[in-house]
């Protein structure tokens, strides 16, 4: 029985699964799921899965590889309950800011294809802000707060404090080519306070209602972030 008291927590995944045209797949990055999800689940929270196309999201085989793998990828691959939730997303267009306290963005490559324009998504985004509920990102998810805009028609990153994916981690994984468009850069044309420390090193910021982390070590602390915003 659910505690009808709950937290409700909504994690939104891409659907992407093609990297360019390169041939290889992409998608979401494993401990960028694995970690919040286990972050909002330890807190008691009611996790509610969605993607654009619902179903079972596409795992970036990259993430997958042994070099990844962590305490709480581990902790994924051996529990099926959690397993067989990823494999039941809801369809995004479906859910709605109203049931939830607040949102996150898992990254990995997809969500530059699928969630920086994606009208459902944005639309999302516009409804937590407007009822003063918190918004977090991780990665290349931070795409996914681009083309969201504020009540006033202004972006809503802009002059506000926010990372994602460096252009030098970009640089380092060599797909700097490859990417629909480099984070970074993006993130500053829309006026954001854009921050990264070294590549690789966990770091997460909070401007208000928007929390960011810089890459795959940054995901258990934005989830931490949010979780304590949440239970604030």
């Amino acid at each position: 029985m659910t505690n009808v008291t709950a937290k409700k927590v909504l994690m939104v995944l891409t659907s992407h699964d093609q990297l360019g045209d390169t041939g290889n797949k992409t998608g979401f990055w494993i401990e960028e799921f694995a970690a919040p999800y286990f972050v909002f689940k330890d807190a008691g929270f009611d996790i509610t899965l969605a993607s654009p196309a619902g179903g079972q999201p596409p795992i970036d085989p990259s993430s997958e590889l042994a070099d990844f793998q962590t305490d709480d990828t581990r902790r994924f691959d051996n529990d099926k309950d959690a397993q067989a939730h990823l494999a039941t997303t809801l369809v995004l267009s479906d859910v709605n800011a109203d049931d939830y306290d607040g949102v996150f963005y898992p990254g990995g490559h997809g969500p530059l294809w699928d969630l920086t324009d994606n009208s459902n998504s944005i639309e999302l985004i516009e409804q937590f802000i407007q009822q003063n509920k918190p918004v977090a990102a991780v990665c290349h998810a931070s795409a996914a707060l681009l083309n969201v805009k504020n009540s006033d028609g202004s972006y809503l990153v802009k002059d506000k404090a926010v990372t994602g994916f460096s252009n030098t981690e970009e640089d380092a994984v060599q797909l700097t080519d490859v990417v629909p468009f480099l984070l970074e850069d993006e993130l500053q044309k829309r006026d954001a306070d854009y921050q990264k420390v070294a590549d690789w090193h966990a770091f997460s910021v909070q401007d208000g209602l928007v929390i960011t982390g810089q890459n795959p070590a940054s995901s258990s602390l934005t989830a931490q972030k949010l979780a304590s915003y949440i239970n604030a």
